[in-house]
């Protein structure tokens, strides 16, 4: 494995000096010669946890609260950039894309495409669901587009829904080499375009059922998760150079910067969910679980607040992204919609005990918590009982939950810390007002009505 790690040295886009889209001119748009194809889907996979494992991610989701530099938690009307991901993993997997110069050594050639399809699809759908309208069509084109447009992300939802389905067809009997993620085991990575078009299916409920609907059935119909073997997990190693980010905060840098919330101990405490160890460490104060009220506006000691649990911040610690318990919520979910014909208990129970699995490693204790009057199924309750448990089970993918809040309104509990709501979405980087000022202020009017704000709703998001 530590090898398979090594070889994205041979070739990264950097990122740290870029700011805009015409940066690194000279850059071939083919692959360069230096990598191959499987090489750069390897690189690309390495920013995988980075969209997880993020305090501003957390703070969204009201999962952590800031003991240290609160500021940061009560949410600052600021930019944020989105550069990194268009000049790192989705440059190298349009290069793949592109290239008419892949070796099938690495593996058959139209699964090295599907495969870069599949997580190039993954990586817009994290930047649309944050920003909302953002450069795609036009994007990643170097010498021959330094401004692109903003494509709507209506459009980019169906063109990423038809380039999962693309993916899924061209597959064909074959392995690829150099995969870091599910060992070139292609059936894993069909299972993972199609689970991917499931949950963006989901996410149109509000705004477009009918179609939301169409692409969900026809996701499951083609195969998704089906056990805790399939999901999208991103493993690190017990080693510097690839080691998990709250690690290298808490325990390199002694960082006991975040507690968890009031909120999260109060949903887990009371029942006794078994996974609440494993999110969190007892106060050192009094060994009990106490969480911290988000948005504290002065910094506060840690020894009365329970703090990131040992699993959490452990080096090799593992980073859920898509999950079978995801699945299952979201089937629940259809179920209680009259998407899909099955009973919505039975997925329900399931998606609790697959998340429990995942996080614990055990089924100890299920059946118990399934028992207790407040997580026991209540047709009364469907929707919420679905989102609060779904919004547990994300813990640590901050923004995949707050994209689910934003969409269900579930947990309804999240505080407004110092008056300032939950923000709805992200603000473009600064830049972009200046480097791409056309296409820029065309998409904030279209959007925002010409107000760049965190406050502003994303598409699907009424």
């Amino acid at each position: 494995m530590k090898q398979t790690y090594i070889i994205v040295l041979l070739f990264s886009f950097i990122i740290g000096g870029c700011s805009n889209f015409d940066d690194d001119i000279n850059t071939n748009p083919n692959l360069p010669s230096q990598a191959s194809g499987t090489q750069l889907i390897a690189n690309a996979s390495l920013y995988l946890p980075g969209l997880a494992s993020s305090p501003k991610g957390e703070f969204m989701a009201q999962y952590l609260a800031e003991t240290q530099y609160v500021g940061a938690s009560l949410y600052p009307e600021e930019s944020t950039s989105f550069y990194g991901l268009y000049q790192g993993p989705l440059a190298n997997l349009q290069a793949v894309i592109d290239s008419d110069g892949l070796s099938a050594s690495q593996g058959p050639v139209p699964n090295q495409i599907a495969v870069a399809k599949i997580l190039r699809a993954y990586f817009y759908w994290n930047i649309t669901d944050r920003w909302g309208d953002v450069p795609y069509s036009e994007a990643l084109k170097g010498a021959e587009n330094f401004t692109p447009a903003y494509d709507t992300q209506e459009f980019i939802y169906n063109d990423l829904f038809q380039e999962l389905k693309d993916a899924n067809a061209m597959m064909v009997a074959g392995s690829i080499s150099d995969d870091i993620i599910y060992g070139g085991d292609m059936s894993k990575w069909k299972k993972l375009g199609n689970t991917i078009r499931l949950l963006m299916a989901l996410r149109l409920s509000e705004v477009d059922s009918s179609v939301a609907m169409q692409e969900f059935n026809d996701a499951l119909a083609a195969g998704v998760f089906t056990s805790n073997s399939d999901n999208l997990v991103f493993r690190h190693l017990a080693d510097a150079n690839s080691q998990n980010y709250w690690y290298g905060q808490v325990v390199d840098q002694n960082r006991e910067w975040w507690a968890i919330t009031e909120t999260l101990v109060e949903e887990m405490k009371p029942v006794n969910d078994p996974r609440l160890p494993v999110y969190a460490d007892p106060a050192r104060a009094n060994g009990e679980y106490v969480g911290l009220k988000f948005g504290e506006e002065e910094n506060i000691g840690t020894e009365e607040f329970s703090l990131l649990g040992s699993d959490i911040i452990a080096q090799d610690a593992p980073v859920y992204l898509i999950t079978y318990a995801q699945v299952l919520f979201a089937m629940a979910e259809a179920a209680e919609r009259n998407w899909i014909s099955e009973d919505v208990e039975p997925l329900y129970n399931m998606a609790i005990e697959q998340s429990i699995v995942q996080w614990t490693g055990s089924s100890d204790g299920v059946q118990e918590f399934l028992n207790n009057p407040e997580i026991a199924f209540d047709e009364n309750r469907a929707m919420e009982q679905i989102g609060n448990q779904r919004w547990v089970h994300l813990y640590m993918f901050g923004y995949e939950a707050w994209s689910e809040w934003r969409r269900t309104g579930y947990p309804n509990d999240l505080v407004s810390p110092n008056g300032a709501d939950v923000p709805n979405r992200l603000s473009y980087p600064d830049n972009e007002a200046f480097n791409n000022q056309v296409n820029y202020e065309a998409a904030v009017q279209r959007q925002f009505n010409g107000q760049e704000s965190i406050y502003g709703k994303v598409w699907w998001d009424l």
